[in-house]
C-alpha cells in the first residue's frame, strides 16, 4: 500500500504539471524527465501496483453497479406501476404483488418456463399481476425482434396474451408465415397489424424494455422479478411459490 500511495502522489504531480494547458503554454510546462523516470521505475519495480489499482477500480465499479441495480429493484417493489408502463398485464388489477417476466419468444428456456408460469398464474391470478417485458436476444435468436414486434402489434388490438401463447406453442415455426397465420386466426385487422409491427412505436417499446433489463443486470432469459425478488432460467413452480410466500409476509 505504501508503494501505491507513493505512486499516486507521483502520478498526481505528473498530471498537475501536464494537464489543462493551452498549446502555447504546453511547450513551457513539460513533464520533468526525472519525475517521469521515477514513475516509470516504480511501475517496473512494482508491477503488482498496477494490478492492485485495476482490481480496486473494478471492485469499486462493480459495487456501484450492484448498488444501482438494487436501487432499481427496490423501485419494482415500491412503485411497480412506473415499471409496468404500457406493458401487457394479466391477473390481479390491484398490482400489489407484481411478477415481471423478461422474455424472448425464440428462447427455448422461456418456452419451457411457460408451463410452470401458467400453472402459477392460474392459481394466483386473483392476487398476482403478471407483466410481460420484451428481451430479444438478437445475437443468437434472429426471429426474436420480428416476433416481439408482432406480439406488440397484437397487443394494440387487445390480443397480446393469445398471440403470446401461440408464439411459444409454435416456437419451432417462428417466421413471417406464422406471424400472419396467428394474426388471421385471432381475427386481427391485418393492415393495422402489419402497420403496427413495423412502426417506430413498436421498436421504441421493445428498446425501452431492453434498457430496463440492462439496468438491473439481466443478461439472459427468462428472468423474473416479483416485488424486488429475482429468479432466472426455467423456473420451477415451487420456486415461484417460495418467492410469493416471501413477498406476501
Amino acid at each position: 500500500m505504501r508503494i501505491l500511495f507513493l505512486l499516486s502522489i507521483l502520478i498526481t504531480a505528473w498530471i498537475s504539471m501536464s494537464g489543462c494547458t493551452s498549446s502555447a503554454q504546453s511547450t513551457n510546462n513539460q513533464i520533468k524527465p526525472e519525475l517521469e523516470q521515477q514513475v516509470l521505475q516504480i511501475i517496473r519495480d512494482n508491477p503488482e501496483v498496477i494490478i492492485e489499482s485495476v482490481q480496486a477500480y473494478q471492485q469499486e465499479q462493480q459495487q456501484q453497479k450492484q448498488a444501482n441495480q438494487e436501487k432499481i429493484l427496490q423501485q419494482f417493489k415500491n412503485n411497480p406501476q412506473e415499471q409496468i408502463g404500457d406493458s401487457p398485464t394479466f391477473g390481479s388489477t390491484a398490482q400489489k404483488i407484481v411478477l415481471f417476466e423478461f422474455s424472448d419468444f425464440q428462447c427455448p428456456f422461456c418456452s419451457k418456463a411457460q408451463e410452470n408460469l401458467k400453472e402459477f398464474m392460474d392459481k394466483h391470478k386473483d392476487n398476482v399481476t403478471l407483466v410481460f417485458k420484451h428481451l430479444p436476444l438478437t445475437r443468437i435468436h434472429p426471429q426474436a425482434i420480428p416476433a416481439a414486434q408482432a406480439a406488440w402489434a397484437a397487443q394494440q388490438q387487445g390480443k397480446f396474451w393469445e398471440y403470446h401463447d401461440a408464439l411459444f406453442e409454435q416456437q419451432d415455426k417462428l417466421g413471417e408465415e406464422l406471424y400472419l397465420e396467428v394474426a388471421n386466426s385471432l381475427g386481427l385487422d391485418i393492415d393495422k397489424f402489419n402497420s403496427d409491427r413495423q412502426s417506430e412505436a413498436a421498436t421504441a417499446l421493445i428498446e425501452k424494455d431492453v434498457e430496463l433489463a440492462s439496468k438491473i443486470g439481466v443478461s439472459g432469459t427468462p428472468f423474473f422479478v416479483m416485488n424486488g425478488e429475482t429468479l432466472s432460467g426455467a423456473v420451477q413452480l415451487s420456486q415461484f411459490e417460495e418467492i410469493l410466500a416471501k413477498v406476501s409476509q
